[in-house]
């Protein structure tokens, strides 16, 4: 039976300053962000629209989004108990600790204010960028980011998974947990669905589609939906977070957080093909 590895969380420390493995793993999301946003642009895939610029823009709010939110969301989803005692907790996010859903949030919320800002210098409707064209933009850029930081949380041996039967060729020992336990790594289970397979679907999506006829909001529903229907599979093997509503081995915090995107993917969809 394995047992998690236990890494160090800084990789260098220097005087007072330390660079942790979690924070690295957010500056390669970050970039892969950028690498991939502007291949889509080079090759003329993505919408005329959207130039350098404005991908430069998108890296900058989304950044902000991402981890003002995705911090939000683990103390307002998953831990409020903790960090309302431990209050100075909260800005510590090299130890790791962000809501996918929050950050989600997060960005939806700061790159609809980047959308108002840029559309409300441009005054002719046909110039401006739709909210659909946007998320649709950013949609297939996202995943590996997410692969990222799931390995993050590997590194850090947090977010374990449930107990698991001992004969599970990578059953693994978290000595975070408290206990000499079998359980699933679900921090890889993320990485491989959320994060790889999510990926690679969307981007067969978009290179399938580069030449055809397209459907505004389609990449987004199938991000939506993907994310969605991958992060519930996921969440059978992960160790349910107390959250808001306590323990739930039925429906955990991450199921119930994700049944919205996949209603409102299925709903795109929808309307999608009524158009």
């Amino acid at each position: 039976m394995l047992i998690h590895p236990q890494f160090d969380p800084i990789i260098i420390s220097i005087g007072g300053v330390s660079m942790h493995w979690y924070g690295l793993m957010y500056v390669l999301a970050f970039l892969q962000f950028l690498f991939l946003g502007k291949f889509l642009i080079a090759k003329k895939i993505a919408s005329p629209k959207i130039t350098y610029e404005v991908l430069d823009d998108l890296l900058f709010f989304g950044a902000i989004g991402v981890i003002i939110g995705g911090r939000l969301g683990e103390v307002l989803f998953y831990a409020p108990s903790y960090y309302f005692h431990n209050p100075s907790q909260i800005i510590a996010v090299w130890r790791g600790g962000m809501s996918f859903h929050g950050g989600f949030l997060g960005v939806l919320i700061s790159v609809s204010l980047y959308l108002f800002l840029h559309n409300k210098k441009i005054p002719e409707k046909n110039l401006q960028i739709s909210w659909l064209e946007l998320t649709d933009f950013i949609a297939p850029l996202v995943p590996l980011g997410l692969a990222f930081g799931r390995v993050g949380n590997f590194i850090n041996g947090e977010l374990w998974g449930r107990v698991c039967d001992a004969t599970l060729p990578w059953a693994m020992i978290f000595p975070q947990a408290g206990d000499d336990l079998p359980r699933h790594p679900s921090q890889l289970y993320h990485v491989a669905l959320e994060g790889i397979l999510l990926f690679l679907i969307l981007w067969i999506c978009v290179l399938l589609r580069k030449n055809k006829d397209k459907k505004a909001g389609f990449l987004s529903a199938i991000f939506l939906l993907g994310y969605g229907v991958f992060r519930f599979i996921t969440e059978f093997f992960r160790e349910p977070d107390v959250g808001i509503f306590g323990h739930s081995y039925v429906v955990s915090m991450g199921q119930w957080l994700s049944l919205p995107m996949i209603l409102v993917g299925i709903l795109l969809l929808i309307k999608i093909k009524q158009k």
